[in-house]
Protein backbone atom coordinates (compact mmCIF):
# COMPACT_ATOMS: atom_id res chain seq x y z
CA UNK A 1 0.00 0.00 0.00
CA UNK A 2 1.26 3.60 -1.12
CA UNK A 3 0.94 6.82 0.81
CA UNK A 4 -0.01 10.38 -0.73
CA UNK A 5 4.40 10.35 -1.59
CA UNK A 6 4.40 7.17 -3.37
CA UNK A 7 5.87 5.22 -0.31
CA UNK A 8 5.16 2.10 0.72
CA UNK A 9 2.93 2.23 3.74
CA UNK A 10 4.40 0.25 6.76
CA UNK A 11 2.07 -2.87 7.80
CA UNK A 12 0.60 -2.48 11.50
CA UNK A 13 2.72 -4.07 14.23
CA UNK A 14 1.26 -6.89 15.85
CA UNK A 15 1.79 -7.02 20.32
CA UNK A 16 4.49 -9.04 19.62
CA UNK A 17 6.78 -6.22 17.85
CA UNK A 18 4.73 -3.77 19.34
CA UNK A 19 6.47 -4.92 22.28
CA UNK A 20 9.73 -5.76 21.11
CA UNK A 21 9.73 -1.76 19.53
CA UNK A 22 8.50 -0.79 23.19
CA UNK A 23 11.10 -2.38 25.11
CA UNK A 24 13.73 -1.95 22.48
CA UNK A 25 13.24 2.24 22.96
CA UNK A 26 12.82 2.06 26.26
CA UNK A 27 16.15 0.29 26.98
CA UNK A 28 17.93 3.46 25.59
CA UNK A 29 16.19 6.04 27.58
CA UNK A 30 16.71 4.03 30.29
CA UNK A 31 20.13 3.25 30.03
CA UNK A 32 20.81 7.00 29.02
CA UNK A 33 19.01 7.86 31.76
CA UNK A 34 21.07 5.81 34.37
CA UNK A 35 24.65 6.58 32.27
CA UNK A 36 23.91 10.45 32.55
CA UNK A 37 22.59 10.26 36.70
CA UNK A 38 26.01 8.84 37.40
CA UNK A 39 27.61 11.91 35.72
CA UNK A 40 25.26 14.32 37.11
CA UNK A 41 27.30 15.58 39.98
CA UNK A 42 29.97 16.66 36.94
CA UNK A 43 27.11 18.52 35.33
CA UNK A 44 26.52 20.07 38.73
CA UNK A 45 29.59 21.68 39.01
CA UNK A 46 29.87 23.91 36.10
CA UNK A 47 26.45 26.10 37.20
CA UNK A 48 27.96 29.33 38.31
CA UNK A 49 24.83 30.38 40.02
CA UNK A 50 22.21 28.94 42.28
CA UNK A 51 19.67 29.01 40.77
CA UNK A 52 21.07 26.84 37.86
CA UNK A 53 22.54 24.92 40.29
CA UNK A 54 18.98 24.26 42.15
CA UNK A 55 17.51 23.58 38.46
CA UNK A 56 20.72 20.85 37.66
CA UNK A 57 19.59 19.47 41.03
CA UNK A 58 15.83 19.43 40.99
CA UNK A 59 16.92 17.37 36.65
CA UNK A 60 18.83 15.29 38.62
CA UNK A 61 16.44 14.45 41.05
CA UNK A 62 13.88 13.31 38.38
CA UNK A 63 16.51 11.93 36.40
CA UNK A 64 16.59 9.24 39.19
CA UNK A 65 12.29 9.26 39.78
CA UNK A 66 12.43 8.58 36.08
CA UNK A 67 14.87 5.46 36.06
CA UNK A 68 12.66 3.91 39.39
CA UNK A 69 9.83 4.51 37.19
CA UNK A 70 10.97 2.37 34.38
CA UNK A 71 12.57 -0.24 36.11
CA UNK A 72 8.71 -0.56 37.48
CA UNK A 73 7.55 -0.82 33.80
CA UNK A 74 10.35 -3.58 32.97
CA UNK A 75 8.83 -5.15 36.51
CA UNK A 76 5.55 -4.79 34.85
CA UNK A 77 6.21 -6.41 31.48
CA UNK A 78 8.40 -9.01 32.61
CA UNK A 79 11.82 -7.92 31.30
CA UNK A 80 15.30 -7.27 31.95
CA UNK A 81 16.89 -4.25 30.78
CA UNK A 82 19.35 -4.55 27.90
CA UNK A 83 22.25 -2.12 27.24
CA UNK A 84 22.30 -3.67 23.17
CA UNK A 85 22.25 -0.58 20.99
CA UNK A 86 22.07 2.28 23.66
CA UNK A 87 25.22 3.95 22.40
CA UNK A 88 23.23 6.68 20.20
CA UNK A 89 21.46 8.04 23.96
CA UNK A 90 24.79 7.61 25.45
CA UNK A 91 27.07 9.45 22.96
CA UNK A 92 24.70 12.36 23.06
CA UNK A 93 25.43 12.44 26.80
CA UNK A 94 29.30 11.61 26.93
CA UNK A 95 29.16 14.66 24.84
CA UNK A 96 28.43 16.99 27.39
CA UNK A 97 28.42 20.13 24.80
CA UNK A 98 32.28 20.17 25.60
CA UNK A 99 31.86 21.95 28.87
CA UNK A 100 35.03 21.14 30.21
CA UNK A 101 36.73 23.41 27.86
CA UNK A 102 37.33 27.05 29.73
CA UNK A 103 35.27 29.59 28.75
CA UNK A 104 35.91 33.60 29.12
CA UNK A 105 32.85 34.21 31.07
CA UNK A 106 30.60 31.69 33.10
CA UNK A 107 28.19 32.75 31.54
CA UNK A 108 28.78 30.99 28.36
CA UNK A 109 29.29 27.60 29.97
CA UNK A 110 25.97 28.29 31.68
CA UNK A 111 24.34 28.74 28.70
CA UNK A 112 26.15 25.85 27.49
CA UNK A 113 25.05 23.90 30.37
CA UNK A 114 21.15 24.63 30.14
CA UNK A 115 21.40 23.94 26.12
CA UNK A 116 22.81 20.66 26.54
CA UNK A 117 19.92 19.91 29.49
CA UNK A 118 17.44 21.19 27.38
CA UNK A 119 18.37 18.89 24.28
CA UNK A 120 18.03 15.47 26.85
CA UNK A 121 15.12 16.59 28.06
CA UNK A 122 13.90 16.79 24.28
CA UNK A 123 15.33 13.19 23.60
CA UNK A 124 13.56 12.85 26.13
CA UNK A 125 10.37 14.50 25.84
CA UNK A 126 10.33 12.66 22.06
CA UNK A 127 11.25 9.47 23.53
CA UNK A 128 8.45 9.14 25.94
CA UNK A 129 5.77 10.17 23.52
CA UNK A 130 6.57 7.45 21.32
CA UNK A 131 6.52 5.15 24.22
CA UNK A 132 2.86 6.44 25.42
CA UNK A 133 1.45 5.34 22.01
CA UNK A 134 2.67 2.12 21.75
CA UNK A 135 2.41 1.53 25.48
CA UNK A 136 -1.59 2.55 24.73
CA UNK A 137 -1.60 0.40 21.49
CA UNK A 138 -0.90 -2.63 24.06
CA UNK A 139 -2.99 -1.47 26.30
CA UNK A 140 -0.33 -0.71 29.13
CA UNK A 141 -2.51 1.42 31.45
CA UNK A 142 -0.52 1.69 33.85
CA UNK A 143 2.77 2.19 32.52
CA UNK A 144 0.93 4.97 30.15
CA UNK A 145 0.73 6.77 33.44
CA UNK A 146 4.00 6.23 34.62
CA UNK A 147 5.84 7.38 31.19
CA UNK A 148 3.36 10.23 31.79
CA UNK A 149 4.90 11.09 34.32
CA UNK A 150 8.16 11.68 33.37
CA UNK A 151 7.00 13.21 30.11
CA UNK A 152 5.62 15.72 32.22
CA UNK A 153 8.57 15.95 34.11
CA UNK A 154 10.62 16.66 31.32
CA UNK A 155 8.36 18.98 30.19
CA UNK A 156 8.75 21.10 33.50
CA UNK A 157 12.25 20.96 33.71
CA UNK A 158 12.56 22.31 29.75
CA UNK A 159 10.20 25.40 30.85
CA UNK A 160 12.72 25.80 34.08
CA UNK A 161 15.71 25.51 31.95
CA UNK A 162 13.74 28.27 29.55
CA UNK A 163 13.01 30.66 32.68
CA UNK A 164 16.38 30.28 33.60
CA UNK A 165 17.67 31.49 30.23
CA UNK A 166 15.43 34.44 29.97
CA UNK A 167 16.64 35.50 33.64
CA UNK A 168 20.53 35.87 32.08
CA UNK A 169 19.08 37.58 28.26
CA UNK A 170 16.35 39.62 30.16
CA UNK A 171 17.04 43.51 29.78
CA UNK A 172 17.95 45.37 32.63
Amino acid sequence: MSNITGNITPQPLDNNLLKQVFVHNLNRLYFGKCYLNTHLENLLRFASFTALQQAVQEFWDDIKKQITRMEEIYLLINETPSDKNCNPIKSIIRDEFCLDEKQSMPILTDMDLIMYLQLLEHINITSCRMLIMVAKLLKYDDIRQLLTECFDESIDNDQLFLIISKEYLSEN
